[in-house]
């Protein structure tokens, strides 16, 4: 360690307050972020309602693995501290205290405000109680041919154990009076396979004014439809009461690797597990009555701070289901990707490589360049063989079709599937096994560590001799979320990086060492110590000739090291501009640590996605792209590459085009304070869309 740096972790240490913002209760500042979007009477409707559904997804989320591991630690003992100095308990303490207020936030805004403009333009969410007798005959039968089928009502008593509770499964605790044996207790599970809004025929809708047939739709929650029929479940004995309730359960799998025979098989039980993790929250309906709520705790094993008690319908997620409504006049526009400049005279895609690299950027770009790459490789001749890395290819993935399509036409290919992509693993299992059925060559990742990077190599004969093309990108092979996700895609044949390409698959697929890149960065071996170098360069220009400046954009920073070094560069007089869509750990503006460091993040209609590197580097800038956010899983537990950007004028448009613009964003953009909170820009001028199509693909 230099005597600089010492001095620097020294100014790091101060007492003062903490260096750092702790991880957990910044991610629930990034959703409420995602909250703000659906308060916010700017955005359309529907695009309100799904940030409201997007929040309630990533709260269960967020349970499942982030809650569920802080009281993993709990159990086991763990009492070391965050690095912002918090003990797993505190930290527990900490993020009830912080979601309470919020989740009542999220109720008022559903109950208050939401449902009553849905109502005002035709689109109502009906309670059970507020029907009129024909919605309620309808019901009837609606319930008796489609729902009392599949209900399967299970006791709970002396004789019989208190029934499993999937995880994020909706439930009935039903109270019963029976004549001999007195009150029972019945849980009735509401059946995710039925439509959680069980629509009413348009002409029963109670329209406003003179609203047009086409344009009503009216539903009711099917949780309520069963509860209003529970009698026929139970013939003979007397439905007292009935109350909603939902479990979230542990669903981060530990597999053991080194002692997995079989990593498909492996994967494929831990996922079959997942639906039996120990339960971690309790969400009741405001209703509940102590007695019933204590009995689901007793035998969920779960104490009253799992307990999370709420007005209103639970399970919010599925309000996503209202964004299929013909309903556009309450939607934002829709984009319609268009394809880059080079591309669109329909030219040899090769040739067009060749003559000079291309990048992509999603979803202003469409993804079908990056379809075509594959599906062309698959059908010239001159192709060899084809290697890609998968990490969410999705449930219906046409580069996984092409991929199997190339083998069919005789290529060598080689598919790095990741089976530990959390969620996904099942979709990657259904792929590999299609996959190897086709003949293609499916690597199942790497011992130890997930494969994130995202990688494509086609190797080509051509007349002077084998020339390698790749696609590097900084998202997922996933044509869907390629049209909501922000990313970048460079397709090149450039030899130095097509070379580090061959390398990197070598690695992945063999027994190779590789520790040397010539031009990508490579976690978990290069991607660490150069970027640390990089900004050690730009400390260093800073003291020479005082125009140091780095500017990051990714998806989370939270590794104390990288955190380390940008205090480092702060204090050296550095300026460093952070885009950083969730998490950040960084505190910045604090005088003497970070008072040159300002961080800011974009939510909007696209999920910020790419990541993105830039070194000032004395006006001689340097600027990276990679799969990789700034926290010590990517650094060292996976597999990721960072690639430059060396055609000049792409690297000019990520850096003016792109970071300028985030950087002026005045409509979407927070600015992260010191204390953890964000504060949103009040626009002051023109205005900034950072995600306005027209602005990012500027003439490309």
């Amino acid at each position: 360690m230099t005597v600089h740096e010492q001095k620097a972790d020294a100014a790091v240490a101060a007492p003062v307050e903490p260096s750092y913002l702790n991880r957990e209760l910044s991610w629930i500042e990034f959703n409420r972020r995602v909250f703000d979007e659906a308060r916010d009477p700017r955005n359309p409707l529907l695009e309100r309602v799904k940030f409201l559904a997007i929040f309630a997804s990533n709260l269960d989320e967020f349970f499942m693995i982030r809650v569920s591991g802080i009281k993993q630690q709990i159990s086991a003992g763990v009492r070391k501290r965050s690095p912002d100095g918090l003990t797993p308990t505190e930290q527990l303490a900490a993020v009830r205290r912080t979601l309470l207020p919020l989740l009542e936030e999220e109720r008022r805004l559903l109950i208050d405000d939401l449902l009553p403009d849905l109502r005002a333009h035709g689109i109502h969410l009906y309670n059970y109680r507020e029907l009129n007798r024909q919605q309620r005959e309808w019901l009837d039968d609606y319930f008796k041919r489609h729902i009392f089928p599949v209900l399967t009502p299970l006791a709970f008593d002396s004789s019989r154990p208190f029934p499993f509770i999937s995880n994020l499964s909706l439930n009935l605790a039903v109270v019963i009076q029976d004549r001999e044996k007195g009150e029972l207790f019945a849980r009735v599970k509401v059946p995710e396979v039925l439509p959680r809004l069980v629509p009413l025929p348009p002409e029963l809708c109670d329209a406003p004014g003179d609203l047009p047939l086409r344009r009503q739709a009216c539903f009711v929650w099917l949780e309520q439809v069963i509860a209003a029929h529970l009698n026929t479940l139970f013939p003979g004995v007397a439905v007292m009461e009935s109350y909603p309730f939902r479990v979230i359960r542990n669903a981060d799998m530990e597999i053991e690797e080194d002692e997995a025979d079989d990593l498909l098989q492996t994967i494929e039980q831990g996922v079959r597990r997942r639906r039996f993790g120990e339960v971690v929250r309790l969400s009741v309906d405001i209703s509940m009555p102590e007695r019933i709520a204590q009995l689901l705790l007793t035998n969920l094993k779960i104490s009253t701070t799992d307990l999370y008690t709420v007005r209103g319908p639970l399970g919010l997620a599925d309000l996503m289901s209202l964004l299929r409504l013909d309903r556009p006049d309450l939607k934002d526009p829709p984009h319609v990707p268009v394809l880059p400049a080079a591309l669109r005279d329909g030219a040899d895609l090769f040739e067009v490589i060749r003559q000079g690299d291309v990048l992509l950027h999603h979803p202003y770009h469409s993804f079908s360049p990056v379809i075509d790459f594959i599906q062309a490789a698959a059908d010239d001749p001159a192709v060899l063989a084809i290697k890609q890395t998968l990490y969410r290819a999705g449930s219906n993935s046409p580069i996984v079709k092409a991929l199997m399509h190339a083998r069919e036409q005789g290529k060598q290919v080689t598919a790095v599937v990741e089976l530990k992509a959390r969620f996904d693993e099942e979709n990657n299992i259904i792929w590999a096994r299609q996959m190897e059925r086709a003949g293609v060559h499916v690597v199942y990742g790497l011992l130890g560590v997930k494969v994130h990077a995202k990688l494509a190599l086609v190797v080509r004969q051509e007349q002077d001799g084998i020339r390698c093309y790749a696609h590097l990108g900084t998202g997922n092979y996933n044509a869907a979320t390629a049209r909501i996700y922000t990313d970048l895609g460079l397709l090149t044949c450039r030899p130095d990086i097509t070379a580090d390409v061959v390398d990197l698959f070598n690695y992945l697929t063999a027994y190779s060492r590789q520790d040397t890149y010539r031009k990508l960065l490579v976690a978990p071996v290069t991607l660490r110590p150069g970027l640390l170098q990089l900004i050690e360069r730009e400390i260093e220009r800073q003291r020479i000739a005082g125009d140091g400046q780095l500017i990051f954009k990714m998806n989370a920073l939270v590794d104390t090291a990288m955190i380390k070094a940008l205090y480092r560069a702060s204090q050296a007089g550095v300026r460093v501009e952070l885009i950083i869509r969730g998490m950040c750990s960084l505190r910045p503006g604090v005088p003497g640590l970070s008072e040159h460091i300002r961080v800011r993040s974009i939510v909007g209609p696209f999920l910020e996605h790419h990541r993105i590197y830039y070194f000032h580097n004395g006006g001689a800038p340097e600027l990276y792209l990679g799969s990789a956010d700034l926290m010590e899983r990517n650094l060292d537990r996976r597999v990721e590459e960072v690639f430059p950007l060396e055609e000049p004028s792409l690297a000019r448009y990520v850096y003016e085009t792109l970071l300028q613009s985030y950087l002026a964003d005045n409509v979407r953009a927070r600015v992260l304070n010191p204390d953890g909170s964000y504060s949103r820009l009040t626009p002051d001028g023109d205005l900034v869309d950072s995600q306005d199509p027209a602005r990012m693909l500027g003439d490309r």
